[in-house]
């Protein structure tokens, strides 16, 4: 018999705002929906540990999609993409979560994302209340934004892809095991021209929870916000500064993990998620 892995892939047309996507979605396990989103520059790669989890498995369903553009979505015929530079609002990444739970017909799934994702975790339980059963943010921050040039070292013709990997290989944690740690920054290595700074314009300019923040009602959406410690991007004290400023939402400090604690370190990750989604599912 062949040696399939759990997780399935399927391309789904989603509609948004009137353009027609072809979005890449792997699916995996069984129970409680969980919607995965990963990191700026790169695609749903990051999450294959977690799809493939047998033991989590059992209660969830996990999926995680390819912002267009990334991975295997390629970039929508209905809007002329080539003729300006690509940016991440966030507009478009709230809506195309809310879209892709209603195309998929999920009841009230959970989501949960990194660094662009952890800040769009914390944004969609302020702007959509009560649609997702809970939100977790990996590596979210009240506002992360950018030093001077340094956006543009990621889209100049002079600098390779290899930069862009090398950078990343240093938000992973020494703690954390080498291959994947490298198989972050080859994944980084990959993505188009303009992809990786067109997505952080969200995570530097257009995520600001700085006033907003105290509006966020953990009844109707339960947040939790998790953090590696060797992230110096999005910091544990960015992170724990968040998580202070929203009544009712729970800060877990991860020491030993760094900026993608999915990919980097699936087992020791794995230690601090499962006791958040338990709780997730006892609070119905």
């Amino acid at each position: 018999m062949p040696n399939f892995e759990p997780a399935v892939g399927r391309y789904l047309q989603l509609g948004i705002d009137g353009v027609d996507f072809r979005v890449y979605v792997e699916r995996a396990g069984q129970g409680v929906p969980v919607l995965l989103q990963h990191t700026a520059g790169s695609d749903n790669r990051q999450w294959r540990h977690l799809l493939n989890d047998s033991e989590l498995g059992r209660q969830f369903e996990f999926i995680a999609a390819d912002l267009p553009g990334h991975g295997k979505s390629v970039p929508s015929d209905d809007a002329p993409w080539w003729d300006r530079d690509y940016r991440l609002t966030r507009d478009f990444f709230m809506a195309f979560q809310v879209r892709l739970a209603e195309e998929l017909k999920l009841e009230r799934p959970v989501f949960m994302g990194c660094s662009i994702g952890g800040h769009l975790a914390a944004d969609l339980a302020l702007e959509h209340p009560g649609v997702f059963r809970a939100c977790i943010g990996l590596q979210g921050s009240v506002h992360t934004p950018a030093g001077e040039g340094t956006l543009d070292m990621l889209d100049n013709p002079r600098v390779g892809n290899q930069y862009a990997a090398g950078l990343m290989y240093g938000l992973t944690s020494p703690e954390s095991p080498e291959a994947r740690r490298r198989e972050v920054a080859w994944i980084y290595s990959q993505a188009a021209p303009g992809v990786f700074r067109g997505d952080l314009h969200y995570y530097t300019v257009e995520h600001d929870l700085r006033v907003r923040a105290g509006e966020i009602d953990t009844e109707r959406t339960p947040l939790y916000i998790m953090s590696g410690t060797y992230d110096w991007s999005s910091t544990t004290e960015n992170s724990r500064a968040l998580a202070s400023m929203i009544p009712g939402c729970r800060f877990i400090e991860m020491p030993g993990l760094g900026h993608f604690p999915m990919a980097e370190d699936p087992a020791r990750f794995k230690e601090y998620l499962a006791p958040v989604l338990a709780e997730i599912v006892e609070r119905g």
